[in-house]
């Protein structure tokens, strides 16, 4: 193979290809000594956080040593729909030289369009939570008997949230000869007890230790975008700040060439880096961006690994990585010895799940901003060409322009000379030939943090939660976002389309037999 470092793992070539096609050449540590692992055909137990890059950990050796045949050959629970939807996605594109059939399933989704699905016969991987894939184990719709590969993602999570009985009940229906892979960022009792009983005695343990991450002296920003505005968001914020040194990330080395292209041909001095390059040519464009003659660089993560230049004002998330740790690695190149740095991050709304991931994972606060308008950016290019005139005037120094000066004066109005002036040289600093004042962004939805009057102490988990919720109102699942449980009470966070609905109806029920109330939480006097 070539430089590669997967390709030493024992995996075959074309998942190799398409782990380089996402711009990978170096594995993690948790995917370094899990794959040999799982490929020799030992059940594994991984402790690793969130963003360590464990999807791909399992994904890879699975991919590569699943039966061709008919039936589900691996399973894999997820504890919520967002990680569900992350690992299919990331599954899809691993084995997109092997076609692979990958099917999610997930509550909040048509059930009806999942049976349709699993009665075609030729689905080789399940990605799903447990509610949704017992349910259908329990129609008899999804077969497991033929599973090769059992993964519990997120353990722990999934024992927050009360699904272990779930999870037990899964299992039984599985083949036991099966392979068994426990991914979990904790060891509690429960897990370990769970190991214990359901996985063969000669697993292999790999405990990841768990990096800081730290991005305190970076502001974050991200801009909520349609994809069909990606590239005009960028120009935006690019014309607004004028950086002087900036690194745009794409996840790609194709998508690192489309938007060099694209950003030349609209006037702006950049240039690409990426492994498909020579070393003569991403030495030449490194020593440009170092010695500040230029000032935009767009870069895979793999081919800005090297790069280790102080100054950089700003780095740009064209594209948001696929694990948390990418996005630390890429904006700790700005905000170095001291010095602040600027974080911007274009988001839609498939990629909002990863961005909520990235704010818990690091524990950071990225706000959100509007795309900057047409009239602010006129506005600030007129202000920088005013203070540019005035520090002319004030210098003195353009005697030998007065004779020019002179004349125009002669012949007309001097406020027409100096309009005329000023729209030369905008028209010559302006680089992007803006369609309209404000982008077409997808209005966001908005959440509303509810209060609810019991907790732990009252026997409560999330799931009791979810299905309470659901059963007084009959909303969708997938409006309840974050729950957080206290001792005597409880917090949860749901979609504002909804809130009204669930301040109406919760109210006035008893979850094991504690009288449930319900407020918005804010407004609570503590």
């Amino acid at each position: 193979m070539n430089d590669n470092q997967f390709s030493i793992l024992g995996l075959k070539e074309t998942i190799v290809n398409a782990i380089e096609d996402l711009g990978f050449t170096k594995p993690s540590q948790i995917q370094a000594e899990s794959i040999p692992v799982t490929l020799g055909g030992f059940d594994l137990i991984g402790q690793a956080q969130t963003g360590t890059g464990k999807t791909a950990a399992y994904g890879c050796p699975i991919i590569n040593n699943i039966t061709k045949s008919e039936g589900i050959k691996a399973l894999i629970l997820a504890p919520t729909r967002e990680l569900a939807v992350q690992v299919n996605e990331e599954l899809k594109r691993l084995s997109k030289y092997e076609k692979t059939v990958v099917l999610p399933v997930y509550g909040g989704e048509s059930i009806d369009r999942q049976i349709k699905a699993l009665k075609r016969n030729n689905v080789d991987i399940v990605v799903g939570t447990p509610g949704r894939v017992l349910d259908l184990t329990k129609r008899k719709i999804l077969q497991l008997e033929k599973v090769e590969f059992l993964v519990l993602d997120e353990a722990d999570e999934m024992l927050n949230m009360g699904f272990i009985e779930d999870i037990e009940t899964i299992i039984s229906h599985t083949p036991e000869e099966r392979q068994t892979l426990l991914f979990s960022a904790t060891m509690p009792q429960a897990i370990a007890k769970l190991a214990k009983n359901y996985m063969k005695s000669d697993a292999k343990h790999v405990a990841i230790k768990k990096n800081s991450l730290t991005v305190s002296k970076i502001e974050q920003n991200y801009f909520m975008i349609n994809n069909k505005h990606r590239l005009e968001a960028l120009c935006r914020l690019l014309d607004l700040d004028s950086p002087t040194s900036a690194i745009i990330f794409c996840r790609t080395k194709r998508g690192v060439d489309e938007l060099v292209e694209e950003l030349q041909s609209k006037g702006y001095i950049v240039e690409g880096m990426h492994g498909d390059m020579t070393q003569v040519h991403r030495l030449t464009t490194l020593n440009k961006f170092k010695s500040g003659s230029l000032n935009l660089l767009i870069a895979t993560d793999v081919a800005a690994r090297g790069i280790d230049v102080e100054g950089i004002t700003h780095v740009i998330n064209y594209d948001l990585p696929q694990d948390v740790e990418s996005y630390v690695h890429r904006i700790g190149r700005t905000g170095r010895a001291d010095k602040s740095g600027t974080a911007y991050s274009l988001v839609t709304p498939k990629d909002f799940s990863m961005l909520k991931q990235i704010q818990k994972v690091t524990k950071s606060t990225i706000t959100q901003k509007p795309v900057p308008t047409a009239e602010e950016i006129h506005g600030k290019k007129f202000n920088g060409m005013l203070s540019e005139i005035k520090e002319t005037i004030d210098k003195g120094d353009f005697s030998k322009f007065m004779p020019s000066a002179i004349e125009l004066n002669e012949n007309y109005d001097p406020i027409s000379v100096i309009a005329a002036l000023i729209k030369v040289k905008f028209e010559n600093e302006s680089t992007f030939e803006y369609s309209s004042n404000n982008l077409d962004a997808p209005a966001k939805k908005e959440d509303v943090r509810l209060f609810f009057s019991v907790g732990k102490r009252d026997g409560l988990t999330p799931k009791v939660l979810i299905n309470y919720i659901k059963d007084t109102t009959r909303i969708n699942g997938s409006t309840i976002g974050q729950i957080d449980l206290m001792e005597n009470f409880s917090f949860v966070t749901v979609e504002e389309s909804v809130s009204a609905k669930i301040l109406n109806n919760c109210p006035g029920g008893n979850i094991n037999k504690k009288r449930v109330n319900v407020e918005i939480a804010n407004k609570r006097k503590r």
